[in-house]
């Protein structure tokens, strides 16, 4: 289900890249190709099919991406359940109280301790 939402959604986006490219910002592009009066559509129906197919192909678009999350997030769900790997999270999420025993013992020092400074002197 995934994989073919991913080729619907890649096949949406390549569709949508060519209607916009098509379109010209000032209202010509294809229209402005049909310049003859014996047309099968008008230029104002051509840019309307092409306002009216980008609009379709965004909105598709946005709920093709809402349908890939909620299938990939349904999808994880399932391996989250599995106890043997819920175990195994919990085995490495405790922090363990035993300290290593590389580390030297924290013991106070025995040098000692500086002069006092002598305050008769100024």
């Amino acid at each position: 289900m995934y994989i073919v939402l991913i080729i619907v959604t890649v096949i949406v986006c390549a569709l949508l890249g060519l209607i916009v490219l098509i379109q010209n910002p000032k209202g010509g592009g294809l229209a402005s190709n049909f310049s003859s009066s014996s047309q099968l559509m008008g230029v104002q129906k051509t840019g309307d099919f092409l306002e009216k197919g980008t609009w379709a192909l965004a909105i598709t678009l946005m709920v093709l991406s809402l349908a890939i999350n909620v299938a990939v997030k349904g999808g994880s769900s399932t391996n989250a359940d599995n106890p043997a790997l819920r175990e195994q999270i919990e085995k490495a999420s405790k922090p363990s109280n035993a300290l290593p025993s590389s580390t030297p013992a924290l013991t106070p020092s025995a040098t000692p301790a500086a002069p006092k400074a002598d305050s008769s002197k100024k």
